[in-house]
């Protein structure tokens, strides 16, 4: 199992930014103190070549990027204020993905700390997303001519707008939601299959849901790799989230995704997505239930 991140850029935003951004450095200690993760499993991703993510992302917004020209109303859509490490931080993100999904063929799965950054479109960014990292590892692992055909699973209460949109009338990737319909963004794009969610949907609810879901993904989709978004803002104690899931029934999330690839054989490059509790132990515990699950599954 590699499990990517850099210590270096886990917090380039400004102080009032930062919560709960202070994540990225809890995970990785915690899951090292527990044992779930050796030192030799943390990987630090490069920052990702600008070949790359033109394969995605339009020139003219790389460039308004790259020379910190974004406007006030692009910098307010993407909720953060623009900066040369926050940009930096970002394309080492999309490189951690793609190191994790290279990873995965070979050895079933990677993980990223970060990641899931899927209100990204190809011309410009959205809901705390600069570049969709989701998007770029696929359109690479599909250019080298790695894979044929990649599946995103995106389990974020919140819809992978900007995946949907890059990937609409795309054959090769077939992009599926499964969010709370009332819950941002407000303007759905159309994901190949989505799922909308009620406010309140408790554990059994939601695990019946994915259980009905997934045979029906693998059989219709026969991907040769998934990109799983395993967003914790699904969680009860989550502020913006809607949702009644408790910790355990996160974790079951996890695992019966894993349980499904494992099953079919299907390697899977993991990003962690949101996740807004009011306490930052919840959110760690959570994502780390990500990492314990994917550990015991996948190895």
């Amino acid at each position: 199992m590699l499990v990517a991140y850099d210590p270096i850029y886990a917090h380039p935003l400004p102080e009032g930014h930062r919560f709960p951004m202070v994540k990225y450095e809890l995970i990785p200690a915690q899951l090292l103190r527990e044992g779930v993760i050796t030192d030799k499993q943390v990987h630090t991703p490069a920052p990702l070549d600008e070949a790359t993510i033109l394969l995605t992302h339009t020139p003219g917004y790389w460039y308004k990027l790259q020379h910190q020209t974004l406007s006030d109303k692009e910098q307010r859509r993407i909720g953060l204020p623009q900066s040369p490490a926050l940009t930096l931080r970002e394309i080492v993100i999309c490189q951690g993905t793609i190191d994790c999904a290279l990873h995965a063929l070979n050895y079933g799965v990677g993980l990223n700390v970060a990641g899931g950054t899927h209100h990204a479109f190809a011309d410009h960014g959205e809901g705390f997303c600069l570049l969709n990292d989701f998007a770029i590892a696929s359109n690479y692992l599909l250019q080298q001519k790695l894979v044929k055909q990649v599946l995103v699973i995106d389990l974020d209460v919140h819809q992978g707008n900007g995946t949907a949109a890059l990937f609409a009338g795309r054959p090769d990737v077939y992009t599926f939601s499964m969010h709370g319909a009332h819950n941002y963004p407000f303007h759905k794009e159309i994901s190949d299959w989505d799922v909308p969610l009620p406010d309140g949907m408790n554990d059994s609810d939601y695990l019946r849901t994915l259980r009905d879901c997934l045979p029906v993904l693998i059989n219709k989709v026969k991907p040769d790799f998934v990109f799983y978004l395993s967003g914790v803002d699904i969680l009860q104690t989550d502020r913006y989230g809607k949702l009644k899931v408790t910790p355990q029934g996160c974790r079951e999330r996890d695992e019966l995704v894993f349980q499904t690839l494992k099953q079919h054989s299907i390697p899977c490059a993991v990003a962690m997505g949101g996740g807004y509790s009011t306490h930052i132990r919840d959110i760690v515990n959570a994502h780390c239930n990500t990492f314990r699950a994917a550990a015991e599954i996948l190895g």
